[in-house]
């Protein structure tokens, strides 16, 4: 992790200014349990530090079984582009063994299907690209399957699948509204490109119980249910 809060202990990304202790602390991880460890890391910590291909020899070397690399430095947080670049030498290194896992600005099926092919990793990870919009992964599937796109699902269909995510969210936190508080930041995110859709986001965005948000879910269908959504626009990033 790339936060103040995580780095100031000497944890996460400042890891990689020490690729000793990681190394160490990967190797006694390993010997500790008897399951595949697997690790993630940045590229490095600035853009003039960015030891990536030593740190993913010597997490190799401990005995990581699987490495997944994010595109950017520490100081990038998550501004800027992911380096694949990098992430390609990496999988690339005749001295790398393990799995390599890419990582980074995957937001369409498209980016997934360039890096994949440009790279050679041996698998995708997608994170933020995928907030607000769960089918990213199936997309990403069928597209790298098939060589063909997925229509974007219309407004009716995304209400459909929050709903869904509501309610396995509720389950998981056994609290109606600890669980609405958490999903309120990702509700927007589901709805790029509305036109008049301010009012209506505000009341989501405000909503305290599942009632009452999938009162203003009947109400956005209502209104937009037939919309194509268009993802190109989207703040995800």
């Amino acid at each position: 992790m790339p936060h103040e809060k995580i780095i100031r202990h000497g944890a996460g990304a400042a890891m990689l200014q020490d690729l000793p202790k990681m190394q160490q602390m990967a190797a006694e991880i390993v010997k500790a349990v008897n399951l595949p460890v697997t690790a993630k890391t940045r590229l490095g910590w600035t853009e003039t530090n960015k030891p990536i291909m030593e740190a993913a020899e010597r997490l190799q070397d401990a005995g990581i079984a699987a490495l997944a690399i994010h595109g950017r430095t520490r100081d990038q947080l998550y501004t800027g582009q992911a380096d694949w670049t990098l992430i390609g030498e990496v999988k690339n290194n005749p001295k790398i063994h393990i799995p390599i896992i890419g990582n980074g600005d995957i937001t369409n099926a498209q980016k997934a299907k360039y890096f994949f092919e440009q790279t050679g990793v041996d698998a995708l990870m997608i994170g933020r690209g995928a907030i607000g919009r769960p089918w990213l992964f199936k997309e990403v599937k069928y597209h790298l399957e098939t060589g063909e796109l997925l229509p974007p699902p219309n407004v009716a269909q995304v209400v459909e699948i929050l709903r869904e995510q509501i309610r396995l969210n509720l389950e998981w936190k056994d609290n109606e509204h600890t669980g609405i508080l958490m999903l309120r930041r990702h509700f927007a995110k589901y709805f790029p490109g509305l036109p008049n859709f301010r009012e209506l986001k505000i009341k989501l965005l405000r909503g305290d119980t599942s009632d009452e948000v999938n009162c203003i879910l009947d109400e956005i269908v209502d209104n937009f249910g037939s919309y194509q959504l268009d993802y190109s626009i989207s703040n995800i990033l």
